[in-house]
């Protein structure tokens, strides 16, 4: 039997989602602690995030439409995210509190993301994702993280985080998500 590229790019993208999640779940955290969520969205949910983007373009600005357009062109997205509720419990006072337990007392306040969170959380977040763009990188796989993703997944919940940033994957032959 012979095979086509186009016949199982969605499998190696898939297989290369897998390796990106490994590589964020792997990466440094603070402290030690892991408090970053990592998912893989179906199909359905893909176009659930493009039509939920497209829908925040009448409000948020024409750069949604851009981005939904490269989610539907996508083969998968990944989504990172943390709550806005975890501390190392190391009262560094970054995120403008004395103590995390001054900073957990807090309102949560905000859309589409309710913060305060945790300076140490978010450089979390931010390592993770920078780890799986590289995973994807020293693969081919086209990406970009994307905060439009992350609202659109936030307002859906998708999945139970406060804070998302998405990462759309594609693999053709010229990358779809940087021809803006």
């Amino acid at each position: 039997m012979v095979k086509y590229f186009d016949d199982i790019k969605k499998d190696g993208v898939l297989s290369v989602a897998l390796q990106m999640m490994i590589s964020a779940k792997t990466a440094p955290k603070g402290l030690g602690q892991d408090s970053v969520i990592i998912a893989i969205v179906s199909d359905e949910e893909k176009e659930k995030i493009a039509e939920q983007m497209h829908q925040l373009a009448d409000i948020a600005g024409k750069n949604f439409h851009r981005d939904a357009r490269g989610v539907e062109q996508a083969l998968t997205v990944l989504l990172f995210g943390i709550k806005n509720t975890d501390t190392p419990e190391a009262d560094c006072g970054a995120c403008g509190f004395a103590t995390c337990e001054e900073f957990l007392k807090q309102e949560k306040k905000g859309l589409p993301f309710p913060g305060p969170f945790c300076c140490f959380k978010l450089v979390d977040l931010g390592i993770a994702i920078g780890s799986a763009v590289k995973t994807a990188a020293l693969t081919s796989v086209d990406n970009r993280i994307m905060y439009r993703i992350g609202v659109a997944a936030k307002l859906l919940n998708l999945i139970d985080a406060d804070y998302l940033l998405g990462v759309p994957l594609s693999a053709t032959s010229k990358n779809i998500f940087f021809d803006r």
